[in-house]
C-alpha cells in the first residue's frame, strides 16, 4: 500500500501539471490577499488576522482539489491499469486509502507555503495575532480539503473521463458547501431551515473557523469523508470483479 501511495505522489509531482495546479493556487491566493484591492486583501483589515484567507480558500479548493483527484481512479480505468492492480496482492480498501492519502498529501503540500501568511501577519501586527484561532482554522481547512478529496475520488470512480470526474466533483463539493445554506436561507421549510443549513459543510467550517473545536463538527467532517470513501470503495470493488 505504501508503494502505491509513493507512486501516486511521485506521478503527480513528476509532471508539470501537478506544479501548475499548485502554482495557480498560490498565485491566486497571493494576488487576492496581498496585491488586488478587494475585501480579501490582508493588508486592508482593521486587525491582524487571516479571516479573508480562510474565507477565500474554500472557493479556490472547489477547483483545485477536483483537479487533483480527477485522475485518481478515472485514469486507471481508462488506461486499463485498474485490471493490473486487481492482480496485485492488495485489497480494494488499501488501493483507495493509498490514493486518498496521496491526494491529501498533495493538498497539504499546496497549502504549506501559506504558513508564510501567518508569519507575515505576526510581523505586521507586532505579534497581535490570535494564533489559537489560526490553528483551529487550519484544522478546519484540512478537514474541508479532506472532504473534497473523498468527494473527488468518489467522482473519479464513477467514470473513465477525467473531465467528467472534475465537473461532477466540483458540483458535489459546491452543493455540499453552499447548497444547503442556500436552500435554508430562503425560509421555505420554516423551523427546518436551521436543520437544513446544519447539513452543509460551510456551517461546520464556519463553526471551526471561529476558534472552537466542537466534537460535533469533527464528527460531521469525518462522516462526510467516510461516506464518500465507502461509496468509492463499493464502486472500486465492483470494477475489480
Amino acid at each position: 500500500m505504501f508503494s502505491l501511495y509513493k507512486k501516486e505522489v511521485r506521478n503527480f509531482l513528476s509532471t508539470i501539471i501537478g506544479y501548475v495546479f499548485i502554482i495557480i493556487y498560490l498565485l491566486i491566493s497571493g494576488l487576492f490577499h496581498w496585491v488586488i484591492d478587494n475585501d480579501a486583501n490582508l493588508l486592508y483589515g482593521s486587525e491582524a488576522d487571516l479571516i479573508p484567507f480562510f474565507n477565500l480558500s474554500p472557493i479556490i479548493f472547489l477547483v483545485l482539489i477536483p483537479a487533483i483527484t480527477m485522475r485518481t481512479i478515472a485514469e486507471e480505468k481508462r488506461t486499463g491499469t485498474m485490471e493490473l492492480l486487481a492482480t496485485k496482492p492488495i485489497s480494494s480498501f488499501q488501493i483507495l486509502f493509498a490514493k486518498f492519502s496521496a491526494a491529501v498529501t498533495l493538498f497539504c503540500i499546496s497549502i504549506t507555503p501559506t504558513f508564510l501568511y501567518v508569519y507575515s501577519m505576526l510581523y505586521i501586527g507586532d505579534g497581535n495575532l490570535d494564533t489559537g484561532a489560526v490553528l483551529t482554522s487550519y484544522i478546519g481547512l484540512f478537514l474541508l480539503g479532506s472532504c473534497f478529496v473523498s468527494i473527488g475520488i468518489f467522482a473519479s470512480s464513477i467514470t473513465k473521463s477525467q473531465i467528467i470526474a472534475f465537473v461532477l466533483s466540483m458540483f458535489i463539493c459546491w452543493f455540499l458547501f453552499y447548497g444547503f445554506e442556500f436552500i435554508g436561507s430562503y425560509g421555505f421549510m420554516g423551523d427546518f431551515d436551521a436543520i437544513i443549513q446544519n447539513l452543509g459543510i460551510s456551517f461546520h467550517y464556519e463553526s471551526i473557523k471561529k476558534g472552537v473545536i466542537d466534537s460535533r463538527d469533527i464528527i460531521y467532517f469525518l462522516s462526510i469523508i467516510c461516506m464518500f470513501f465507502c461509496l468509492a470503495l463499493q464502486l472500486l470493488k465492483i470494477n475489480r470483479k
